[in-house]
């Protein structure tokens, strides 16, 4: 029958869109369905585009360094320019407290394989001329991180699965989940029904309520992010730097210039703000513009072009749920990303598609372990 799927991925965004394109590759039939009329159009054209294996956990460095590779071989592999900047991610610090917490992070973060180093305040200033010099100690820097354009990488995921024969449906929201005798069986949309043995929920700030549908409850809870783009300007740095320290309604923030020579940044605010408003406020620009010429005098004079609001789906302790639970059979979940999930996607998509296959690598098995539904969720993700 026409409606029948090796497997029905619901969110065409940052893992539904490249895990449609690695099943694809591994010859499923697969169907994504989307609410909204064209792929990335929830919390994947909110972000700003860094690329980090820099975690404080095993799961996450392993499928970020898988998602590096695949951005970074890209435009040679496939042609397309996704706007891939390979600048690294410098974390500079001003306090004793910070370089303590980020040097014991580096012994965790070189087992796994990550190239990242501790550098002094001279490399620092060299990386980032013009950064504030006064109580510089010094900072974590890895230089395989980087940048591209959510917007051009995400399109090309697309394209790329389409081509393999993914079948793509716009403006279908999922309205129910079929189930029987604890297995899955399809789904239905305001215009019709599908039929798969494995239905994927990658639906971003709506997992949780796209995963009632299925009888399964995930902690997941979207809270509220501004960022912002400035006016182009000749290329003067390269890293994605983010700044850890504190502010007074800040948890941090972080800045790159990207392929285009703008100025990209946004930060975490403090308290969160929970819920789905995506409307900016008049508080995030002032709130930023102190702390980033604060680190950083010579963008006073750029010009903001823009800013926004993107909702990050969060878990209780920062780590996505990537799972498949026992609970019904052939159920696959990939929400919770926490605001990452344009860097965990291209990763997870060839991790979630080889379970599915039911080929999983041991690094593919690695990559999900940290991210189990059964999970206590009382620790929490050093650098969120």
């Amino acid at each position: 029958m026409e409606n029948n799927y090796d497997v029905i991925i619901i969110g065409a965004g940052s893992i539904g869109t490249p895990l449609a394109m690695a099943l694809a590759e591994r010859k499923k039939k697969v169907l994504v369905l989307e609410a909204a009329p064209s792929p990335g159009q929830g919390q994947n054209k909110c972000a700003i585009g860094g690329v980090r294996a820099t975690h404080s956990d095993g799961s996450k460095i392993k499928t970020c360094l898988r998602s590096l590779e695949i951005f970074a071989t890209w435009h040679k592999k496939h042609g397309d320019d996704i706007g891939w900047i390979k600048g690294g991610y410098l974390f500079p610090v001003y306090t004793e407290s910070d370089e303590a917490v980020l040097r014991e992070l580096l012994k965790i973060q070189r087992g796994f394989g990550l190239n990242i180093d501790w550098i002094g305040a001279d490399k620092v200033r060299a990386l980032v001329p013009g950064i504030a010099a006064k109580d510089l100690r010094g900072g974590t820097w890895s230089p395989d991180d980087g940048s591209a354009s959510p917007l051009l990488s995400l399109n090309a995921f697309f394209r790329r699965a389409a081509r393999l024969g993914a079948g793509f449906r716009f403006n279908e929201p999922v309205k129910e989940i079929f189930r029987e005798g604890g297995q899955v069986k399809g789904v239905l949309t305001p215009q019709g029904r599908y039929y798969a043995p494995w239905v994927v929920n990658a639906a971003g700030a709506e997992a949780a309520g796209v995963s009632d549908l299925a009888g399964v409850k995930v902690p997941v809870n979207p809270d509220c992010h501004e960022a912002g783009i400035t006016e182009p300007a000749e290329r003067f740095f390269e890293p994605m730097v983010v700044d850890i320290r504190p502010g007074d309604k800040s948890k941090n923030y972080y800045f790159y210039q990207n392929w285009e020579g703008q100025i990209v940044f946004c930060l975490t605010p403090q308290p969160p703000v929970w819920g789905h408003d995506r409307r900016s406020t008049s508080e995030f620009l002032p709130e930023i513009s102190r702390r980033m010429i604060s680190l950083m005098p010579g963008l006073a004079t750029l010009k903001v072009r823009r800013t926004w609001r993107g909702l990050y789906p969060m878990t209780p302790d920062g780590f996505p749920v990537v799972d498949f639970p026992a609970a019904l059979k052939g159920y696959v979940l990939a929400v919770g990303m926490c605001g990452q999930g344009f860097m965990l996607g291209p990763g997870l998509g060839e991790a979630i598609a080889a379970h599915i296959a039911g080929s999983p690598s041991a690094d593919e098995k690695e990559m999900l372990a940290g991210f189990r539904l059964d999970r206590s969720f009382t620790g929490q993700e050093k650098l969120k």
